[in-house]
């Protein structure tokens, strides 16, 4: 194998499987990647990623439809240097695994094989994953690597937080990476850390901004509101309340879900943007100050989403919330294809 520099590419061409709203293509693109085409079943996500990646290719439909004549088409005679996506593996979450020793059955954990059948017929220089880590230990992943490993792909993957990559927010994450050119590992850790004041405090109030995504801010009942407001404010939570305030099924012993009806702390990571970041009863999602739950503005920014991101307003808070919760951090995704790219670059091809 050469290890001779190729200066003469000035294009590296990328594909997104599961692409969501497109925090891993952004990722991608600010990397350095041009991402030809992209893959997404859902209406509403794939309509935010037509919005913002109008120079991608965008297949609406489920993967497990989607030919391989048709993405070589698109593609034509350019490589593939890099394949990635996040294939729904929703019973393998932390949350949906809560006393729970295995995974709980979902017909979404067995797309994994349809990323490997995209591989597998693709032949990308380059592949990366990103997933919930319990995903690890599941059959059908060891499966895959055996085979990505028959294909002739070198293969590392580790789990790591994104708190570690400039990311204002603690989220572990199972990230794998493969390929044909030699060993390649995860991208190592800047030590960048941002905070929560540093993605959301300079934002003007929500009662003032011209943006409409900031504008857009959770109503609830004035029981619930009162209790809100008595939350201490930078990291206050639930258990501050006297017990007279605390609703009857946290008093029981042994409740989970600690966090819930918490504040942020600005000057820490936030808690994981989860796909119920838009309700104070899913998750430590109070604003650090002011007496609201955040907005879907303030939960893309600590998503890393660029400020002028664009999402659809003609949706519900849950379905913003859970796309946006979705989402891989697109400055995580930059800094693992950063390096895939560095990778590709030192070698011919």
């Amino acid at each position: 194998m050469t290890t001779k520099k190729n200066n003469l590419a000035k294009e590296y061409f990328a594909i997104n499987l599961f692409s969501g709203c497109g925090g891993l293509s952004e990722g991608m693109r600010q990397a350095g990647f041009s991402v030809v085409a992209a893959i997404e079943k859902d209406n509403i996500a794939a309509k935010c990623y037509k919005e913002n990646h109008p120079q991608t290719l965008l297949l609406n439909k489920d993967i497990r439809k989607v030919r391989i004549s048709t993405i070589k088409k698109l593609f034509g005679s350019r490589p593939i240097h890099l394949l990635a996506g996040c294939p729904p593996c929703q019973g393998f979450s932390s949350v949906r695994r809560l006393n729970r020793k295995k995974a709980v059955r979902d017909e979404r954990n067995g797309l994994i094989l349809e990323y490997l059948r995209l591989i597998r017929r693709l032949k990308p220089l380059t592949v990366m994953m990103e997933n919930v880590p319990g995903l690890r230990n599941y059959y059908l992943f060891k499966k895959m690597l055996i085979e990505l490993k028959k294909m002739g792909y070198f293969l590392y993957y580790d789990v790591v937080n994104v708190e570690k990559y400039g990311v204002p927010q603690r989220r572990k994450r199972l990230v794998l990476v493969g390929s044909l050119l030699s060993q390649i590992k995860v991208a190592p850790s800047p030590n960048i850390k941002k905070t929560v004041r540093d993605a959301i405090g300079n934002l003007k109030s929500s009662d003032t901004t011209h943006d409409p995504l900031h504008r857009i801010v959770a109503r609830h009942t004035p029981r619930i509101q009162n209790l809100i407001n008595m939350i201490p404010t930078d990291g206050g939570s639930r258990t501050n309340l006297p017990k007279k305030y605390q609703l009857a099924c946290h008093k029981k012993p042994n409740v989970g879900f600690k966090d819930i009806y918490g504040r942020l702390k600005w000057d820490s990571y936030s808690s994981t943007i989860t796909g119920g970041c838009l309700n104070p009863s899913k998750g430590r999602f109070l604003h650090p100050e002011e007496n609201r739950v955040i907005t879907p503005r303030e939960a893309a920014l600590l998503q890393t989403f660029p400020k002028n991101y664009k999402f659809p307003l003609s949706i519900s808070k849950a379905e913003l919330a859970l796309m946006i919760g979705n989402a891989l951090p697109p400055e995580f995704s930059r800094i693992q294809t950063a390096h895939i790219l560095d990778h590709i670059k030192s070698f011919n091809g």
